[in-house]
């Protein structure tokens, strides 16, 4: 069985999520939930379809960027659409400027997103509020834009947004006119938007409507004059705006909110009372150190996934040598990932790039070295003082420090039957300031 290059290039590609809708991209998917602690999804699903499937609910996600998000809400989004809900997936990234977000900027997405999506389904929706208010808009921003009051929402919303993001004067006058308007938007969205919509999905025989708001969890943490970080504004001080949309929605949250004083207020106020769900990352170690022999099995056949979606399990593992000089040389791969998917595949892109399989352990090592270097050039004294305490610690406290050290990969959360536990990144372990501490902490 000779190894497909452009087919294994192409679906090594750390960038793009599995769309799991399309069968090319289910062949490649592995389910990491036996590994990761629990079976999230399935959570997010049955409270939606069993628990409330008629009553609007709001649910958290979060996780590290790029541990597998993006792919499991799109397997969410198929296993709605099979229990016959009409699902709205779309990445807030694409619309919002993350350095830059308010409330108003994520309930126009929401509205936008919707009205595209439905009017795709040739349900039509229109809005005399939004109308009415485009045209104010148009009027106080002082700029020409064409707003045709008859046309479809999404037509005239999109031309909004799409003048005030390339401006950040123009969209910061948007804001200020728009903000003690935020009541009557979400009204308008709920009434004029969803209600008919949810009425009409369900005269064709729909269950009802989910949003699924993917990529919030990427918004910056930076501080606001007020003294609160961003997501803090946004996800707790605002919560309680965000959930009163009258559908089901998921919304992605950084993961750093969950280790803020305020996570119990983010619960009560975005959540409704549920606790958001992590994604965990795939263990490849114990906390004693030793290696974990299931996670790093799932890891070897995501891989080999890629290179070989046609054969078993069984023989993917005879044909590791088409794909990698030796098995040591794959699992040095998978363990140096420290089970975060998209570091996991970037590595092997990289690979990729210098030479065709079978990989060597040289190239593999080069890789490493050249990710080590650039992950550490960015960490400062202190912040190598905060990873040596969470190297022995194993916790993470709520400081917007340790945030940091989250958001920039440099720390990764593990669940096992104890509860959650952190390691450092294991490049980073390769370091000579690691080693040197190591070195001095166990004298």
């Amino acid at each position: 069985m000779k190894l497909d290059l452009p087919r294994f290039y192409k679906a090594s590609n750390p960038s793009k999520p599995l769309i799991m809708g399309q069968k090319k991209d289910q062949q490649y998917y592995v389910d990491f939930s036996s590994v990761r602690g629990s079976k999230i999804i399935e959570s997010l699903q049955r409270t939606i379809t069993l628990l409330s499937p008629d009553e609007p609910t709001c649910q958290l996600f979060t996780g590290h960027i790029g541990c597998g998000k993006s792919t499991e809400l799109l397997r969410l989004k198929l296993e709605l659409e099979q229990e016959k809900f009409h699902v709205v997936y779309f990445e807030s990234s694409q619309d919002l400027d993350m350095a830059d977000v308010d409330i108003t900027d994520i309930l126009l997405s929401v509205a936008a997103q919707v009205s595209e999506n439905l009017e795709a389904t040739n349900i039509k929706l229109k809005s005399s509020y939004f109308a009415k208010l485009f045209i104010e808009v148009a009027n106080f921003l002082q700029t020409p834009i064409e707003i045709n009051y008859d046309a479809e929402l999404s037509i005239n919303l999109g031309k909004i947004t799409a003048k005030t993001k390339e401006s950040p004067k123009l969209r910061r006058q948007l804001r200020e006119y728009l903000e003690p308007r935020t009541s009557g938007i979400l009204e308008s969205l709920n009434q004029e938007l969803l209600a008919p919509a949810i009425t009409e999905l369900k005269q064709r025989g729909k269950a009802g409507l989910v949003v699924i708001v993917d990529n919030l969890d990427r918004v910056d943490i930076r501080p606001l004059p007020s003294g609160r970080s961003q997501p803090e504004y946004l996800f707790i001080d605002r919560g309680e705006q965000l959930r009163k949309l009258n559908c089901h929605v998921v919304y992605t949250i950084p993961l750093a909110l969950i280790f803020s004083n305020d996570g119990e207020t983010l619960k009560n106020r975005l959540g409704g009372g549920l606790t958001p769900k992590i994604l965990q990352m795939i263990p490849v170690r114990r906390r004693n150190g030793e290696e974990f022999s299931e996670g790093m099995e799932l890891l070897r056949q995501l891989i080999l996934l890629r290179a070989f979606p046609d054969r078993t399990s069984n023989e993917r593992l005879e044909l590791i040598t088409e794909v990698f000089e030796t098995t040591e040389t794959l699992d040095r791969l998978c363990r140096i990932s420290g089970g975060h998917v998209r570091n996991l595949l970037g590595l092997l892109f990289d690979c990729l790039r210098q030479q065709n399989p079978p990989i060597s352990r040289d190239c593999l090592d080069s890789v490493i070295r050249e990710r080590r270097d650039y992950l550490a050039s960015s960490i400062t004294d202190d912040e190598w003082n905060l990873l040596f305490h969470v190297a022995q610690q194993q916790t993470l406290r709520g400081d917007i420090q340790y945030q940091i050290l989250l958001r920039s990969m440099f720390v990764f959360e593990y669940r096992d039957l104890e509860g959650n536990w952190f390691g450092i990144n294991p490049a980073l372990e390769e370091t000579q300031q690691f080693k040197s501490w190591l070195n001095y902490s166990h004298q």
